[in-house]
C-alpha cells in the first residue's frame, strides 16, 4: 500500500458541525478542556513520582485517575462527534515496530 493511500485512510465518525465565528464553539471548548487535562495528568504523574508521603501519594493518585478518566471522556466525546481522527496504521509498519522492540526484550536482563 502506498503511503499516499494510507494517509488518506483516516479513523474519524462524520463531523458534527459547529459554527465557525471568531467565538469559541462546542469544539473549541470540548478540544481546551481535552488539552487542559492532558496536561493537568502529565503534571500529577510527575508529582506521583516525587510524593515521598504515602497519603499524599494515594491523593495524588485518585486525583490522577479522575483527571484520567476525564481525559478519556473528553476524548471520546471528541471523536464521536468526528473533531478528532486517527491515521489508519500500515500493517506492514506494525510488524517491523513489532520486530525490533521484540529484538530489545532479548537484550533485557531476565528479573
Amino acid at each position: 500500500m502506498s503511503q499516499q493511500q494510507n494517509q488518506n485512510q483516516k479513523i474519524q465518525n462524520p463531523e458534527t458541525q459547529v459554527p465557525k465565528t471568531p467565538q469559541m464553539n462546542d469544539r473549541d471548548f470540548v478540544n481546551d478542556m481535552l488539552t487542559t487535562e492532558k496536561y493537568i495528568t502529565d503534571s500529577y504523574s510527575t508529582a506521583l513520582n516525587e510524593a515521598s508521603n504515602q497519603a499524599i501519594y494515594q491523593d495524588i493518585l485518585t486525583i490522577f485517575q479522575e483527571s484520567q478518566d476525564s481525559q478519556r471522556n473528553l476524548y471520546n466525546l471528541m471523536f464521536k462527534n468526528g473533531w478528532y481522527s486517527m491515521e489508519a496504521a500500515d500493517q506492514q509498519k506494525i510488524q517491523q515496530a513489532y520486530q525490533q522492540f521484540s529484538g530489545y526484550m532479548n537484550q533485557l536482563p531476565l528479573q
